[in-house]
């Protein structure tokens, strides 16, 4: 990553991030314990496939500052703004937000040359994932179904987080970069020509 101090706008950008998707964390809940428990309920394992949202801010957060830390950071404080917004997991959300902003900042660690591209962006969302997965299976009913609804929840889950977190985060950070808000950060740096 480049360079490990954080500047001021590294904090504002990823609290602005962090905030905005802990308010959005509140209200997919709200649609989590409505319309989403009624279209899942004939296929349970299948609820995997929007959490993806829930894993963004490990995701944008890096491929923005570009600092470790920045996964953990805003996947953290988005889960804390949500807990204190009302959502119906409670404090559980702290651990949530840890372990996904885990598989965030492993995905980015600087191993190698720093590339922050799709590959990366994707393989962040996968993680984070997973990690969730992983909490699923000892925190909620999950781990009373059976081992192939798990295994289908797990994937369902992951390639949810590749998909809407990887990818999404990826199109999310260019689009706002071709912007030029992004302009004191190297994502907004980098010019494309069309």
């Amino acid at each position: 990553m480049n360079g490990f101090r954080w500047r001021t706008v590294d904090i504002v950008v990823a609290s602005t991030i962090a905030v905005a998707f802990g308010v959005i964390f509140w209200a997919w809940g709200l649609l989590w314990f409505g319309p989403f428990s009624v279209a899942f309920s004939g296929f349970p394992p299948a609820a995997g496939i929007v959490n993806g949202v829930w894993f963004i801010p490990a995701v944008l957060a890096p491929l923005i500052i570009r600092k470790p830390g920045a996964a953990l950071f805003a996947e953290l404080v988005a889960a804390i703004i949500s807990m204190l917004l009302g959502s119906g997991w409670g404090w559980l959300l702290f651990w949530y937000g840890a372990v996904q902003g885990l598989g965030g900042e492993l995905a980015f660690a600087p191993i190698g040359p720093a590339r922050f591209g799709l590959a990366r962006a994707t393989l962040a969302g996968a993680l984070a994932g997973a990690g969730a997965t992983a909490l699923d299976l000892t925190t909620s009913s999950l781990g009373d179904m059976q081992t192939s609804w798990q295994i289908a929840y797990g994937a369902c889950q992951i390639a949810s987080g590749a998909l809407i977190a990887g990818v999404g985060s990826y199109l999310l950070a260019k689009g706002l970069a071709r912007t030029g808000v992004l302009d004191r950060f190297p994502i907004g740096r980098v010019r494309e020509l069309v």
